[in-house]
């Protein structure tokens, strides 16, 4: 039992309302940060101990995944990223992937936005899947933009080698969003159309602390939409949500076992 464990009489409550929202919901939207991660034993960035928090080589983190110095040290990434991005086939989907894919298969999560890089919502089996800061699964050359598939590139930076494109000869770069760089404008437009016209958001694992990606909620209460956030830190959203848990796995327990148990919808 984790320290985030809700009195199960308050919990019981509060899940029951859960399972009413979602069964009334058409266009339920989700958003994911890295807590939900955490449960596959993926390190949090940004937590107490987050691995964005602390310094490499007294090297602040945060500088190693800018832009800029990628472009200058990529050899000086690579070593950071080696332990870090490039054992991401070490973690399986936890519970929360799984039941959110779920969901979905069921016809009742229309979107889901994550923050997390790690493709444990694709290999879950989730489809409608908006990787906000981008993807370790593909890679690209900064010279001639040849892709590159992350097992052809983990293989090679785990051997301690910096990859180069077979082609021109350039860097290769993970499709993850460095500092300094801009999300996707398809992904941001996409977010701010399902946002604002949901009947239902859950914020998963998130602080909500990282624009423009921690104002997708607000769409959907500036229109009424319900908010039901699951998240064990507070949050900035904390006082307008409609329902707030601060257990996941405590919470997707209950809604696992239930869910299973729920008719798929006809729309």
């Amino acid at each position: 039992m984790s320290d985030n464990h809700e009195n199960s009489i308050v919990f019981e409550r509060k899940i029951e309302r859960l399972k009413t929202l979602i069964l009334k919901s058409n266009s339920m939207v989700v958003f994911t940060g890295a807590g939900v991660s955490t449960l596959s034993g993926i390190p949090d960035f940004r937590g107490k101990n987050g691995l964005y928090t602390d310094q490499w080589h007294s090297m602040p983190v945060e500088e190693i995944l800018s832009i800029s110095f990628f472009d200058k040290h990529p050899e000086l990434f690579y070593q950071w990223a080696k332990d870090v991005w490039y054992h991401l086939e070490d973690y399986q989907p936890n519970i929360v992937h799984t039941t959110l894919a779920s969901m979905e298969a069921k016809g009742y999560v229309k979107g889901l936005y994550t923050q997390n890089i790690d493709m444990l919502h694709r290999r879950a089996g989730s489809k409608n899947v908006y990787e906000v800061h981008g993807s370790a699964k593909n890679h690209h050359c900064r010279n001639c933009n040849k892709y590159f598939d992350y097992i052809e590139i983990a293989d090679k930076v785990r051997d301690g080698i910096v990859p180069r494109c077979d082609q021109c000869g350039g860097i290769i770069k993970p499709d993850i969003v460095f500092y300094g760089e801009n999300l996707d404008s398809f992904i941001l437009e996409r977010a701010y159309q399902q946002f604002s016209t949901t009947d239902l958001c859950l914020v998963l694992g998130s602080s909500l602390s990282v624009q423009p990606a921690a104002s997708f909620p607000y769409y959907a209460t500036r229109n009424g939409a319900p908010l039901v956030i699951v998240n064990a830190q507070e949050t900035n959203q904390d006082t307008v949500a409609t329902l707030r848990f601060s257990d996941l796995e405590q919470t997707f327990k209950a809604l696992s076992s239930w869910f299973e148990t729920v008719e798929p919808k006809n729309n």
